[in-house]
C-alpha cells in the first residue's frame, strides 16, 4: 500500500492536477505523488505506460533498459527520437519523458533486468515488467510479494495484448450509486463510498492453472482463444529467447502452431497466431493505456481494480478480463 506520508501538495501541483483532484479526490492524488514506479521495457508498449503513469503526478519513475533504439521502435515507441538509433532505449526516452511532467524524477537505468538483485524491487512501490521471460516475471513477483510491492506484467505482440496484476491484498473505496425517493416524492441520485478488500494470486498460481479442465475450455469457446495465445505466446519466448518475427514470419508461425499442439491442442485455431507480428502502435496505446490506469487505480486506492488478467483479442478488436486461478 502506498501512503502518502503527510505529503502537501503545493500551489503549482494542486493547479496542474485540478482535474484528476476532483476525478479521484486529494487523498487519492497525494498518494499518487508518493508513489515510486520502476518500469522495466521501454518499446511502445512501455512508452505508453510511461505517458500515462507519468501525467498522472507520481514521485518518481525508473526506465530500465538494456536495448537500444532499432528501425522497428519507431512503429510505436514515440519516445525516442528519430536520430536515436543505436543508443539505448531507456536513456534516448528520457528526454520527452520528463518534458511530459518536468514535476515527476525520471531516471534511466541501462542495466539487464535479470541482473538486478532482489532488493533493487523492493525501492519502489509498483514494477512493471515486460518482454521479460517467465522465469524472471516469477522471481520478480514473488519479490514483490515478499515486500508488499503491486506487481504488474504485460506485452503486445503485433495486435494481441495482455496485462497481468497481483496486488495481493488490496484495500480500495469503490463509489456506490442508487436512486433515493425524498419526501417531496421526486428522486436524486445518493452516492456512498464503500470500502473493499480483494485478494490477488500470485503470477506462479495463474501460470500453474489447468486451462484444459472442462469447465474453463467452454469458456474459451465462448469468449475467444486468447489466453491461449497468451500461454503461446510465453512458451515461444521461454524456448526460444525472444519473440516471433515478422522477417521470420513463416517460419515463427509453424513454431507457433508447433508449441500450441503441444499445450494447447485443438483449443486455439491457425489464425489466431497470424497477428502476433511486429507490435502495433494502436493496440499498445490500447493494452498500455489500461495497464496504465490499473497502476492509478491500485496506488490511489480508488474504484475496483481488475482481477486478475486483462486480454485484447485482434479479431474482435475488444478487450476483457479474466480471473485466473482465484
Amino acid at each position: 500500500m502506498v501512503e502518502n506520508n503527510g505529503i502537501e501538495l503545493t500551489e503549482q501541483e494542486t493547479e496542474l492536477y485540478d482535474r484528476q483532484i476532483r476525478l479521484w479526490g486529494l487523498d487519492s492524488q497525494k498518494r499518487l505523488r508518493a508513489a515510486r514506479i520502476l518500469l522495466c521495457g521501454l518499446n511502445g508498449f512501455g512508452a505508453e505506460i510511461a505517458k500515462n503513469i507519468i501525467l498522472s503526478g507520481v514521485k518518481s519513475m525508473t526506465l530500465l533498459d538494456h536495448q537500444n533504439v532499432s528501425e522497428t521502435d519507431f512503429c510505436s515507441q514515440f519516445l525516442v527520437p528519430q536520430e536515436s538509433v543505436g543508443k539505448n532505449r531507456a536513456e534516448a526516452s528520457l528526454l520527452r519523458a520528463q518534458a511530459l511532467n518536468p514535476m515527476v524524477e525520471i531516471t534511466a537505468d541501462t542495466e539487464k533486468l535479470d541482473d538486478k538483485p532482489d532488493e533493487f524491487f523492493h525501492n519502489f512501490d509498483v514494477v512493471v515488467v515486460s518482454e521479460a521471460t517467465t522465469k524472471s516475471q516469477i522471481r520478480i513477483d514473488n519479490v514483490c510479494r515478499d515486500k508488499g510491492v503491486k506487481f504488474f506484467a504485460g506485452d503486445v505482440w503485433g495486435t494481441f495484448g495482455y496485462s497481468f496484476a497481483d496486488l495481493q491484498e488490496h484495500n480500495f473505496a469503490e463509489e456506490k450509486f442508487k436512486h433515493k425517493r425524498g419526501k417531496d416524492k421526486k428522486s436524486e441520485m445518493v452516492t456512498t463510498t464503500v470500502k473493499r478488500t480483494v485478494n490477488f494470486p500470485s503470477l506462479q498460481k495463474v501460470l500453474d492453472f489447468d486451462y484444459t479442465e472442462e469447465s474453463f475450455v467452454k469458456k474459451i469457446k465462448r469468449t475467444g482463444p486468447s489466453f491461449i495465445v497468451l500461454k503461446v505466446l510465453q512458451n515461444f519466448r521461454e524456448k526460444f529467447g525472444r519473440d516471433p518475427s515478422y522477417k521470420d514470419r513463416s517460419e515463427d508461425l509453424a513454431k507457433l502452431l508447433a508449441i500450441r499442439d503441444e499445450i494447447a491442442p485443438n483449443l486455439a485455431p491457425d489464425s489466431a497466431f497470424v497477428h502476433v507480428f511486429a507490435q502495433i502502435s494502436p493496440v499498445a496505446a490500447i493494452v498500455g493505456g489500461e495497464l496504465a490506469q490499473e497502476i492509478i487505480k491500485a496506488v490511489s486506492q480508488k474504484e475496483a481494480p481488475h482481477n486478475n488478467v486483462f486480454l485484447f483479442d485482434p479479431t474482435t478488436c475488444c478487450g476483457y478480463v479474466e480471473t485466473i486461478a482465484n
